[in-house]
């Protein structure tokens, strides 16, 4: 099945190499599915989305948030989620 909307975020990591701590981002994607989000480690059904959110954290993007029934999942992000929210939504109508 093809995704509808993806949104790029990163992970931040620390590690310790030669007695140092470090720093290392990791950019991955999330998909919008007709039925479902998928990120690297999670797939969560539409069904069970409450809602998303963003906040802008400067000039270095922000956290986006998924509401779901088991909880609240943020996201490390760089660019504006509104078209993902948007085709969020229009899924939403969609299975009404």
């Amino acid at each position: 099945m093809k995704w509808v909307a993806q949104l790029p975020y990163y992970k931040i990591q620390r590690e310790i190499r030669d007695g140092e701590q470090r720093s290392v981002a990791s950019n991955r994607l999330m998909y919008l599915y007709q039925d479902r989000i998928v990120t690297r480690h999670r797939e969560f059904p539409l069904k069970d989305i409450f809602d998303m959110s963003y906040r802008s954290m400067g000039d270095m993007g922000g956290m986006f948030y998924l509401h779901t029934s088991k909880g609240v999942y943020a996201y490390l992000i760089e660019c504006d989620p509104e078209r993902f929210i948007e085709a969020f939504k229009e899924q939403e109508l969609n299975k009404n």
